[in-house]
């Protein structure tokens, strides 16, 4: 160097975690990679989401379809003012998508980004793979490989998402994208075998500014998003 009311798509989605380890990971992208949340799935309650395995691919629920029938872009319209690029690019995405609902799509990409952001520091490669794509995992276990060979270990202290906004959407060929800017705190520190601290801070809160871009196979049934590019903003 991740609401129950949340986006057909669950990218789950999401993955920067250690403020500077993750550089060395970050910035990878694939473009034909299948996601793995399922957004469109059917409404699950409050009990059945807490009782779901939270290491395995997060369910998003629909939308109630209010309003749909008489503006399909009732959704994006509110997300963003009609007549602007965001705007036009979000429709893109409904056009091939019509269960896509931006603010759903935002409030699970936050779940997904913390969910990442943990399984990173904690090494669950098997959390990973469900969340990412296969260049952007093999990255992230390369990281990961390298701390075991060297014996280090992290502490992270994953404090909360400060910003999540979707920055750009495309369909491209057979895949939509979504790119969302995601500001983030979070207390990290890596230590080596011998318990000597080597970088970051046990105590201090850092600030980390990512973008991060999750994708979807339109032609596929399978409605999960992965992630398929990250890149640090500093």
């Amino acid at each position: 160097m991740g609401s129950f009311d949340f986006v057909t798509i669950f990218f789950l989605v999401a993955a920067v975690v250690i403020f500077l380890q993750l550089r060395s990971v970050l910035g990878r992208r694939t473009g034909s990679e299948r996601p793995p949340f399922d957004p469109y799935s059917k409404r699950e309650t409050a009990s059945e989401a807490d009782s779901a395995d939270r290491g395995k691919v997060v369910t998003l629920p629909r939308r109630d379809g209010t309003d749909e029938e008489e503006n399909p872009y009732a959704s994006v319209d509110g997300f963003a003012a009609p007549g602007t690029p965001l705007n036009e690019q979000l429709r893109q995405i409904v056009k091939v998508d019509p269960s896509f609902n931006p603010k759903e799509f935002v409030n699970g990409a936050r779940m997904a980004y913390e969910m990442i952001v943990v399984a990173f520091a904690d090494g669950d490669r098997k959390a990973l793979k469900n969340l990412l794509s296969r260049e952007v995992y093999e990255g992230f276990d390369a990281a990961i490989s390298e701390r075991e060979r060297n014996g280090e270990v992290v502490r992270s202290s994953f404090v909360g998402i400060e910003k999540a906004d979707i920055v750009s959407a495309e369909v491209k060929d057979s895949e939509a994208n979504v790119t969302l800017r995601i500001v983030s705190q979070l207390i990290s520190a890596t230590y080596d075998k011998a318990g000597t601290l080597i970088e970051g801070d046990a105590e201090t809160v850092a600030e980390v500014n990512d973008l991060w871009t999750f994708a979807r196979d339109i032609r596929s049934r399978d409605p999960n998003w992965k992630l398929i590019a990250t890149e640090s903003e500093g």
